[in-house]
C-alpha cells in the first residue's frame, strides 16, 4: 500500500482534477488531511470561514438555523464534492453549519493562504474562482429543482 501525499490528494480529488502539477503543489502548502468523528462540526453558521472542505470518503450535511425549528439540512455532499466558500467572499463567515453525518475523511484548505496565493497568482485565482462559481450554479439548480418539487403544483 503506497502513502498518498496532501498533493496527491487534492490532484485526485474532482474541484482541483487536471488543475496541474504547479498549482497542486502550491496550494498543497494551505492543506491539511482530516478526519470527522460522526455529528462533529467542520463549521458553525456566524463564525469566521476558514478553510475549504474537499470531501474524500463519508458525508457531511449542509445545514441552517431556522427559529423555531433548530437546525435543516439544506444538502448533503458525499466524497468528490467540496464544501465552503465563504473564506473567498468579505465578510469570511459562514453562512452555513457544515456536520459531518457519519465518520467522513477531507481535505482541508485554509482559507487565508488559498486566498493569498489565489490574489498572488491571477492564473490559479482564476482557476478557482471558476470551480467555485461552477459549483455554485450546480448548488443553485439543485436548490432549484428542490424547491420546485416541494412548492409545486402537485395537482396535476
Amino acid at each position: 500500500m503506497t502513502t498518498q501525499t496532501i498533493e496527491d490528494l487534492i490532484a485526485s480529488h474532482p474541484f482541483f482534477i487536471a488543475l496541474g502539477a504547479e498549482f497542486t503543489r502550491f496550494v498543497a502548502g494551505c492543506a491539511k488531511n482530516r478526519y470527522a468523528e460522526k455529528g462533529e462540526y467542520l463549521a458553525h453558521e456566524g463564525d469566521e470561514a476558514a478553510a475549504l472542505f474537499l470531501v474524500r470518503r463519508g458525508k457531511v450535511s449542509i445545514e441552517t438555523n431556522i427559529p423555531g425549528r433548530g437546525g435543516v439540512m439544506v444538502e448533503t455532499l458525499g466524497a468528490g464534492d467540496m464544501s465552503g466558500w465563504s473564506w473567498l467572499f468579505p465578510p469570511h463567515k459562514w453562512t452555513f453549519d457544515i456536520k459531518a453525518l457519519e465518520g467522513t475523511s477531507f481535505v482541508e484548505l485554509n482559507g487565508k493562504c488559498l486566498r493569498e496565493k489565489c490574489e498572488g497568482d491571477p492564473r490559479l485565482g482564476y482557476e478557482v474562482a471558476k470551480r467555485l462559481a461552477g459549483m455554485m450554479v450546480d448548488r443553485l439548480r439543485s436548490t432549484r429543482l428542490r424547491l420546485l418539487d416541494l412548492y409545486g403544483d402537485h395537482s396535476a
